[in-house]
């Protein structure tokens, strides 16, 4: 049945009728679930005052503004329960032990270790590490993996426990979020001297909305000052009752720094677990489990730590880890020895992965190749999607304070690119709770590993996003691209300045003097050693031009490995030159600088003084 015209144009009529869509979906995506022409939707919208094409990403608003308009109701699927159904038209089961009670085997407790700052958690995990070192491997490198596994006896029987070393609770909860358990049990430090502090409270807040049960370790009783009584008084007003008060929690007094109880409280862990919980697991199914910390390795490419949380994993399983898929080509554990496979609660760095997954992405074992590839292609198209459709006008940092009194946006859209996700985790979390009043919200659109690319510019542009690299800079023509489309990237190296910066544009105070113009870009074709000089490059200039005398940075692999340099010497053949123009071959002297390598890129640039306006 035909509708009244909607603005002249013929339409089906929803009655009441809900049509489901993706985050991000174009009006081409509403068309086909209503059985319409795409143009004529657009021709609806343009009356409705919004100019949209039929291919682009529109918002959630925009998606309902549509549908109210033709007596349709929309629902937008949740990226979560999308992903299940995405897993499900695969005939794949997330989350589940396949098989009966008679495949499930008893897996060992996942730990995260919470608590105020300074109140020794760091401390703890290295007193734990250095009291579970296996005999005969006390001078070996243990390899940091964001997680790792200790034994120690309970009842004459040894037992394992799987520690998870995030970078805080936001991290923890983050991935709660997106549907991962990744802890069944949290240890809440807190120190005997200071007691009960505010992100005391914080972290056991996480820990108790995550559902986990919690082991409290009172730390530095050795310190002046000390007093565990307390700290058990102070806790009973927040839920945890000491056992020894009648409560079920249990409270163990230690020393990371001495190293005292620390047996203990490892026992205290494993009785926990067996009384509270039911840790098992089949460790005959393909595997599943999820991503705790992913970063570019220069000679492995993408390497990540992934926990096993149900079946055994091993190498060469073709593996599905958020928009990321490879066969595992190596399994290594936290003390760097290679291992063939792992079990229900092993974390392991495996290495075959096309590109870093986030921390906190689920991981599965599929059959094929192709089904790999495709579940991958499919959760990037609708990240990406539903990046697109969250679209406000371009902003850069300096005139954020204008727009924002001009009423022009409500929120700052950033996207952040850095050199592992742990650090762009805890970017984007400091970020996020920058308190910076009602008027304003920050919005990350797109957070990743490696260098800045042109999707990230193109997605920034759309979006009206401002671009941060940490510790990464732009990679091929995305800086020319950032210039033309008017994008605004900002690189930082020190976490706190990157905080300062974007709170002082938030709340009108930055003020730039200078700014960071990039002349030239050259890329070393060859290494000339000089008895007298060092190190020569030969380069061939990219783009730009290369002057003397001008800063410059060197670029390996999309990540900056040294800063401050500075042209000392600039050669074309025989002749000392002033400068080399774009497509001009030369040789290039950093000075005391000797540390280059083929392949490597030198980005030259000056400080120019930028008008206050």
């Amino acid at each position: 049945m035909q509708a009244p015209s909607v603005g002249g144009i013929m339409l089906p009529r929803g009655n009441g009728a809900t049509v489901r869509l993706s985050r991000g979906a174009s009006l081409t995506d509403f068309a086909e679930k209503i059985n319409a022409n795409p143009a004529s939707l657009v021709q609806v919208m343009l009356n409705l005052g919004e100019m949209v094409t039929a291919t682009q990403s529109v918002s959630d608003e925009t998606l309902q503004l549509l549908a109210d308009e033709m007596n349709y109701v929309v629902e937008i699927v949740s990226p979560e329960e999308e992903d299940r159904e995405l897993l499900e038209s695969f005939d794949i089961e997330f989350g589940e032990n396949e098989g009966g009670e008679e495949m499930l085997v008893s897996r060992p407790p996942v730990v995260t270790v919470m608590g105020h700052v300074d109140h020794g958690k760091t401390r703890l995990l290295d007193a734990i590490r250095k009291t579970n070192v296996i005999a005969g491997e006390a001078g070996g490198i243990t390899q940091h993996i964001g997680a790792y596994q200790v034994a120690t006896e309970v009842n004459e029987e040894e037992r394992r426990i799987t520690f998870i070393d995030t970078p805080g609770h936001e991290a923890f909860t983050a991935m709660r979020a997106r549907g991962a358990k990744s802890t069944d049990i949290a240890i809440l430090v807190v120190a005997a001297n200071d007691g009960v502090m505010p992100q005391t409270i914080e972290a056991l807040n996480h820990a108790k909305a995550a559902d986990v049960p919690i082991v409290v370790a009172v730390n530095k009783i050795d310190v002046e000052g000390a007093d565990p009584t307390k700290v058990r008084g102070q806790l009973t007003e927040y839920g945890l009752v000491a056992e020894e008060y009648g409560g079920d929690t249990m409270f163990v007094d230690i020393s990371a720094k001495q190293g005292l109880h620390i047996d203990s409280l490892l026992e205290a862990v494993v009785l926990t677990a067996d009384a509270a919980l039911d840790l098992r697991a089949n460790a005959e199914q393909d595997a599943q489990g999820i991503a705790i910390e992913a970063h570019l390795d220069r000679g492995r490419g993408a390497v990540a730590t992934v926990l096993v949380q149900r079946g055994t994993l091993r190498v060469g399983d073709t593996m599905v880890a958020g928009d990321a898929y490879g066969r595992v080509r190596a399994m290594f554990d936290d003390k760097g020895n290679n291992v063939e496979e792992a079990g229900p609660s092993t974390p392991v760095l495996v290495l075959g992965l096309t590109n870093v997954p986030g921390a906190g992405d689920n991981f599965l074992v599929v059959d094929e190749d192709r089904t790999a590839r495709q579940i991958a292609e499919k959760r990037a198209a609708r990240e990406r999607n539903a990046a697109f459709a969250k679209r406000t006008r371009r902003v850069s940092l300096e005139d954020l304070d204008k727009v924002l009194k001009a009423g022009e946006v409500q929120q700052l859209n950033l996207i952040i690119k850095g050199d592992a996700s742990g650090s762009v985790e805890a970017l984007e979390s400091s970020l996020l709770q920058l308190d910076v009043g009602e008027e304003v919200d920050i919005r990350v659109l797109h957070r990743g590993v490696g260098a800045v690319t042109e999707t990230d510019i193109n997605l920034a542009s759309g979006s009206d996003a401002i671009v941060i690299g940490f510790n990464v800079r732009a990679e091929g023509r995305a800086t020319q691209m950032a210039e033309r489309e008017g994008v605004d990237v900002r690189y930082y190296s020190v976490i706190y300045q990157a905080i300062e910066e974007i709170e002082a544009a938030l709340k009108g105070m930055l003020k730039p003097e200078y700014e960071e113009v990039e002349l030239g870009t050259a890329e070393i074709r060859e290494v000339f050693k000089s008895s007298k000089l060092g190190n020569i490059a030969g380069v061939l200039i990219r783009s730009g031009e290369v002057k003397r005398n001008t800063k410059a940075r060197l670029i390996r692999d999309g990540k900056v490995v040294a800063e401050n340099l500075n042209i000392d010497g600039l050669r074309r053949f025989k002749d000392d030159v002033t400068e080399i123009r774009e497509g001009f071959e030369g040789g290039i002297n950093l000075g005391n600088f000797n540390d280059i390598k083929v392949d490597d890129v030198i980005a030259t640039y000056e400080m120019r003084e930028k008008p206050r306006g």
